[in-house]
């Protein structure tokens, strides 16, 4: 018995092991993916340069193809990479199923998505990132990731996560002001207060609702049934949304993620590259990173 004990365990530190390898890149490509979506659509969020992430998939990953998200979230590389570091330790031991029934359909999604980033988005976010500076572009997404306050704080709340709602609060309050609408993060830099990701689609599991079936949308990418409907949701939180006419809240969302993903040029290659099956690593990845947040 105790061998097999032994063999199990190897087993499970050897898939976990190949899962590493696969997907340590998703974080960052979930982000440029949502963030391609995020062009079409006046819903978002960003983060401060040395903000660590906690995803908006955005579902969408929130959604975060990215999400959001809701779903999924941030657009951080070197915050994804503190995260994945947490993540990848419990990948090996516990390893959550959604089902794919929609996967020939869903293929053709991801190819489809595939196309897009290489044919439109790249090249875009390649001009933008040659003619912005870093600063400049540093500072729109922190005014972004400010603006986007309201849905982080309101999710906090209903799943009763008070600390985490005071922490959002006065993150805006001082970013707001001291910030200078928040093109600057003082409430990091200079509080120590991190940013909290929560949205409608961690909301909905912490009230028990189930995943549903896994879904990747075009341009917005991976999600599931609840993810899905949690991007939706939060879109009502975000005061960009409401901005007249509607012409100009549809050039702001552009501009969020035209300048959220020049920061991730290159990620999606880098996952191609080293991923065996890009499909079934940003599912699988996917799945678990929702998880993870889910639980935190």
């Amino acid at each position: 018995m105790r061998n097999r004990n032994q063999m199990i365990h190897s087993s499970r530190k050897a898939e976990g092991k190949r899962l590493r390898t696969e997907i340590r890149p998703l974080l960052s490509i979930l982000c440029l993916l949502f963030s391609v979506a995020l062009a079409f659509t006046p819903m978002g969020c960003a983060a401060s340069k040395n903000a660590p992430s906690s995803v908006q998939t955005s579902a969408n990953g929130q959604h975060e193809i990215t999400a959001t998200n809701n779903g999924v979230p941030a657009d951080d590389s070197a915050a994804f990479d503190d995260e994945f570091g947490m993540l990848e330790d419990e990948l090996a031991e516990e390893m959550v199923v959604v089902a794919d029934p929609l996967e020939p359909v869903n293929r053709i999604m991801f190819g489809f998505n595939d196309i897009l980033y290489f044919w439109v988005a790249k090249p875009i976010l390649q001009v933008y990132s040659g003619v912005m500076p870093e600063p400049a572009r540093l500072g729109i997404r922190n005014f972004f990731n400010n603006a986007s306050t309201p849905a982080r704080l309101v999710n906090c709340l209903l799943q009763g996560k008070n600390d985490a709602a005071d922490t959002e609060f006065r993150r805006f309050v001082i970013n707001t002001t001291a910030g200078v609408l928040g093109f600057g993060d003082p409430a990091l830099d200079e509080h120590g207060l991190k940013p909290v990701k929560e949205d409608l689609g961690q909301t909905l599991a912490v009230y028990g609702f189930d995943e549903g079936i896994y879904l990747v949308w075009p341009i917005f990418g991976p999600s599931t049934v609840r993810d899905s409907i949690g991007m939706a949701g939060d879109q009502f939180l975000n005061p960009l949304r409401y901005v007249d006419p509607r012409e100009v809240s549809i050039g702001i969302s552009v501009v969020k993620g035209t300048n959220a993903g020049s920061f991730q040029i290159g990620k999606y290659e880098d996952f191609k590259a080293q991923a065996f099956e890009p499909y079934v690593a940003m599912r699988e990845f996917y799945i678990q990173y929702r998880h993870k947040q889910i639980q935190e």
